[in-house]
């Protein structure tokens, strides 16, 4: 990988890397689309990277789906596809991690101790092996770009984080890999996460701006689904990820639940009526 790519930068062609751990949908694959649209060069990484999961969560049942993935990749015309051992990217004698601070602690951080010191360090890892001019992360993990993007500025990485929105089922379920393990009864409940959103979504469009006041009608969505226990959710500042007492364009609203064994999250960027997905999130950037 790193010869191909160093091949790629002798001949001043732009590359971009699109980080998964495979199980491709539709989500994954409009992060690569806007990869080959906006570089020469796009390089997938597909590594269901163990550090990031905790000791009670599903690293083993992970869903993989290796030659399904390859072959949607070959069709996109991807032109190569970076899917290392865990032997490879860890080896025995690995001791070194990446913290990346109090961004990390909170939400995710706070329900997934050391989730993201995983993330970090396999990131790090895999922008100094492929070594991008551009990287493509999806809006549905914003916690994990907020924490990649305060990777890349305080250890002054030269790639460019770019977040794509999130692409939702035709009833509002945001794509997941998780959502394949869900029974007909959760995939059904699941909807109280997208629900709740839009709940606080029409408040924030008919003028109410109390943060408070919209979490509070967000957890009596989840109060009608019994099926959905509530993880959490917040309403914060998308750069510091600190709660806000007043709602903003650029705001972002997280939650997360369980339906059963299946752990799920979701978010929405506050913005202007009639705004599109792609100016949400430039205003949630820009902040």
């Amino acid at each position: 990988m790193m010869r191909f790519t160093a091949d790629v930068r002798s001949q001043a062609k732009s590359l971009a890397l699109v980080p998964t751990m495979g199980a491709l949908h539709e989500g994954h694959l409009s992060l690569v689309r806007q990869a080959k649209e906006e570089c020469n060069v796009a390089v997938v990484s597909i590594f269901v990277n163990p550090t990031q999961f905790g000791p009670s969560e599903d690293f083993a049942r992970y869903p993989r789906s290796p030659e399904k993935d390859l072959e949607i990749l070959e069709i996109l015309e991807v032109e190569a596809v970076f899917a290392p051992s865990s032997r490879e990217i860890y080896p025995p004698v690995c001791t070194t991690s990446v913290d990346p601070g109090h961004i990390a602690t909170v939400f995710e951080g706070a329900k997934r101790p050391g989730h993201f010191r995983g993330v970090a360090t396999v990131v790090l890892k895999l922008f100094n092996i492929v070594r991008p001019d551009v990287a493509f992360f999806g809006q549905k993990d914003f916690q994990q770009a907020v924490v990649i993007r305060r990777l890349v500025e305080d250890l002054n990485l030269p790639v460019r984080i770019a977040l794509c929105p999130i692409v939702r089922e035709a009833d509002g379920l945001a794509k997941s890999s998780r959502n394949v393990y869900l029974n007909a009864e959760d995939r059904k409940a699941a909807l109280v996460l997208s629900r709740s959103l839009k709940r606080a979504e029409e408040l924030a469009r008919a003028g109410e701006g109390d943060a408070e006041k919209l979490l509070e009608e967000m957890r009596k969505t989840f109060d009608e689904e019994p099926r959905a226990q509530l993880d959490y959710t917040a309403i914060v500042n998308p750069t510091t990820l600190e709660p806000v007492a007043q709602v903003n364009p650029g705001s972002v609203a997280l939650v997360a639940a369980r339906l059963g064994t299946v752990r799920l999250i979701d978010n929405l960027i506050f913005g202007p009526p009639g705004s599109t997905p792609e100016l949400r999130l430039q205003l949630a950037l820009g902040a």
